[in-house]
């Protein structure tokens, strides 16, 4: 939506992880010699956590951007709450190894096949288990079981655990002492400090051709690392609204008292509504807090209104200000409307047993 209206070539504060907007922080540049170290030792695990949002996903799509495919076969499994089967199972799928109808015996073998075959073809094979939090205990000691193939003196497969603090928690457990052993480094991300967390918003803005503009106050930056504590997905969240608010209110300038106003917006929006929180909400409840419509000129008849307008500074365009308010009020009224008719639906009688359907 702003994007234009700044010159840039594209989203630069987007929530999904792309590579091209990597940022090589102390600990992301720490964390990725870690990976690296990990790569060249060719056996083990390593192990990196960080607080949700530090950045690991895009680590290690960064790192498999980096990978010679003719040399590391590698496999990138996201985890969920799944046991030692099901793990084993997932690998296979993630290595490409046909499985279906499997019994553990035969798909154990099935993937130790693969591994010998991609080493005798002189490549290395490697699996990285992101969100590895959510891995029970059986899952890991399978994944520890996989790493004991080997072809004489040549481990088979090499294993990056990524996850959230508490897997540091699971890795200290008693029942964890033979993958600890197994462990040859071990990294904590943490968050950028003040300093870094500028260097990040002016990366990601250079990535997509930013000159300078809009331009952001040396407060304004401390308020964005106060308010997102350096975690670089609040850090991309906060200045996505930040960059939206600077365009519907026309500036060129990104000051600390923007950045506090878009804050507390994000903050309330944060809290559930008392009607909303006993229970399903009806339609009702949606058409309740439907904003009313916005009558633009009938706030600029108004004398003090249009003299505070005035006192803005000179070269403040009210007509632009007044179409980027209306387009706003145009997408929230469709997306709660869109909201009710969902709301609508599901609490419509289900077919066939006349029950009505219970929404969560």
């Amino acid at each position: 939506m702003y994007e234009a209206y700044f010159g840039l070539r594209g989203k630069p504060f987007q929530l999904n992880p792309d590579p091209s907007f990597f940022y090589g922080s102390r600990g992301h540049r720490r964390a990725m010699a870690y990976l690296e170290y990990g790569l060249h030792q060719n056996e083990g695990f390593i192990v990196v956590t960080g607080e949700v949002g530090a950045g690991k996903t895009l680590l290690v799509r960064s790192l498999l951007e980096k990978l010679d495919p003719g040399k590391i076969v590698a496999a990138n499994l996201v985890s969920t709450q799944i046991d030692a089967d099901d793990i084993l199972r997932l690998v296979a799928a993630a290595f490409g190894i046909p499985s279906k109808h499997l019994v553990k015996s035969d798909l154990l073998l099935a993937i130790e096949a693969f591994l010998v075959s991609t080493t005798a073809a002189g490549k290395r094979a490697l699996l990285i288990v992101d969100e590895a939090q959510n891995l029970t205990q059986r899952a890991v000691e399978e994944l520890r079981m996989l790493s004991n193939f080997q072809l004489e003196d040549h481990a088979l497969l090499q294993s990056f655990l990524v996850g959230q603090p508490e897997f540091r928690t699971i890795m200290q457990s008693p029942e964890m002492v033979q993958l600890r052993q197994r462990v040859i480094a071990s990294y904590h991300l943490g968050p950028l400090d003040v300093t870094e967390t500028q260097a990040y918003v002016e990366h990601r803005l250079g990535c997509v051709g930013w000159k300078g503009n809009p331009t952001f106050d040396v407060e304004a930056m401390k308020a964005i690392f106060n308010h997102s504590q350096g975690i670089p997905r609040r850090i991309n969240a906060l200045c996505d609204r930040i960059m939206l608010a600077a365009f519907l209110g026309d500036q060129r300038r990104i000051s600390a008292e923007l950045v506090e106003q878009v804050a507390a917006e994000m903050s309330e929006e944060q809290v559930v509504p008392a009607a909303l929180q006993s229970g399903s909400p009806s339609l009702a409840t949606f058409s309740e807090v439907q904003p009313a419509a916005i009558d633009i000129q009938r706030i600029l008849a108004n004398p003090e209104a249009a003299r505070a307008l005035a006192n803005v500074g000179p070269g403040y365009d009210a007509a632009r200000f007044e179409e980027r308010l209306a387009l706003l009020e145009r997408t929230l009224s469709t997306t709660l409307n869109a909201l009710s008719q969902l709301i609508g639906s599901a609490q419509q009688p289900a077919g066939g047993d006349g029950k009505e359907a219970v929404t969560k």
